[in-house]
């Protein structure tokens, strides 16, 4: 009995020293983890913890108030990498099939991607419409919370080892040249060529703080909200829906879906996809 009590006690100072570290994180540097879901916050925080080889999370909260660039570190644990060229080549199909169609008429066109990472699905983007010939008057806006990971975006340059897999995604997804095309090689990496990221626009965006910045054709947060709780969730629905334009799509991951609470403001295109339209 002892043992149980004692292990309650452990994961209620466990749980308070996360929580602390968060408000700790939000109040020095203004980065909001207090919403991110707290089995997957907490996992990397443990591991870094681990990594650093320290016997608890409040020595981490130490490190983040006394030793400035420490932060850094932590974005890059919390933040989302999970990612490539044309992810789910279904779902870039569908894009092509079922929203291309109906945006290619607009006088101009806005593509928001939240939470882009370091890019690889921006520039797959890019490329779709390059195909279909609305990459001229599109403008794509790529934001993530992670200065690091839009700085790698913008480089434009993919281990040249990863070309095969995104190959293979690129043709799955309905593309109409021969991928190699869109890059150079240094032996080492692919550098996508300038033409294809002159009308994307790289920027720092926190989903848990930032307000919305422009109105939008089309929103993609693919595999983000997953992390968020529910709180943090609506607070996205409700970024997203406040920034899309009547009639605008609204694209998520394959694990997830518009909460209840936001089902009514939407129409789906492509269930199987995540692909919704905002109603009037």
């Amino acid at each position: 009995m002892a043992y149980k009590v004692g292990e309650v006690l452990n994961s209620q100072r466990e749980d308070i020293e996360i929580t602390l570290l968060l408000e700790g994180i939000y109040r020095a540097y203004g980065f909001d983890f207090r919403h991110y879901l707290r089995s997957s916050i907490r996992r990397r925080i443990i591991n870094r913890m681990h990594a650093e080889g320290l016997s608890n999370i409040t020595a981490l909260l130490e490190k983040v108030l006394h030793e400035p660039d420490f932060i850094t570190t932590l974005l890059n644990d919390f933040s989302i990498r999970v990612t490539e060229m044309y992810r789910d080549p279904e779902f870039f199909l569908a894009l092509r099939e079922k929203v291309i169609p109906i945006i290619r008429h607009l006088p101009e066109i806005r593509i928001w991607h939240a939470g882009c990472s370091t890019g690889e699905e921006v520039y797959s983007m890019a490329i779709l419409l390059q195909e279909e010939r609305l990459l001229e008057k599109t403008k794509i806006y790529a934001t993530d919370m992670n200065e690091h990971a839009i700085e790698h975006a913008k480089a434009g340059k993919f281990p040249l080892k990863r070309m095969q897999a995104f190959t293979k995604n690129y043709l799955l997804a309905g593309g109409q040249q021969e991928f190699s095309t869109y890059y150079i090689t240094d032996h080492k990496y692919a550098n996508f060529k300038p033409d294809i990221a002159k009308n994307i626009v790289f920027a720092q965006h926190n989903l848990a703080t930032d307000s919305s910045f422009n109105e939008f054709h089309l929103i993609l947060c693919r595999n983000v909200l997953i992390y968020f709780d529910p709180v943090l969730q609506h607070r996205a629905y409700h970024l997203f829906h406040e920034s899309l334009t009547t009639d605008g799509f609204l694209a998520l991951g394959n694990m997830e879906s518009i909460i209840s609470a936001n089902k009514a403001q939407y129409d789906e295109v492509v269930p199987c996809q995540r692909i919704f339209r905002k109603r009037q």
